[in-house]
């Protein structure tokens, strides 16, 4: 079983930065592939970015070279760097944690990025 609780999102302005972070709780987090999904209004809930066990990440490509992923083991927690933010970026952004051996996933409670001027 694992916990997943973001934080760090908040409004800011078209081209700023913002960094989100996802904790996790209650299990091996070494074990688990780690991703960041988001939704915007009245759309599906699109996978983001992807990071392994191992450190290897996959991004879509709407997010290529302005958003970085990252993984600290040691503090459980996974971030998402954003820069170069759009408005088009606006959605509600969802940790998500697939154990390796089971495939079984769990989802954060969600944290809200709104870019607007």
């Amino acid at each position: 079983q694992v916990q997943l609780v973001e934080s760090g999102g908040g409004l800011v302005q078209p081209g700023g930065s913002l960094r989100i972070s996802c904790a996790a709780s209650g299990s091996i987090f070494s074990m688990y592939v780690m991703s960041w999904y988001r939704q915007a209004p009245g759309n599906q809930r699109e996978l983001v970015a992807t990071i392994t066990n191992g450190g290897n990440t996959n991004y879509v490509d709407s997010v290529k070279g302005r958003f970085t992923i990252s993984r600290d083991n040691a503090k459980r927690t996974v971030y998402l760097q954003m820069n170069s933010l759009k408005p088009e970026d606006t959605a509600v952004y969802y940790c998500h944690a697939r154990q390796v051996a089971t495939a079984l996933y769990y989802w954060g409670q969600g944290t809200q990025v709104t870019v607007s001027s």
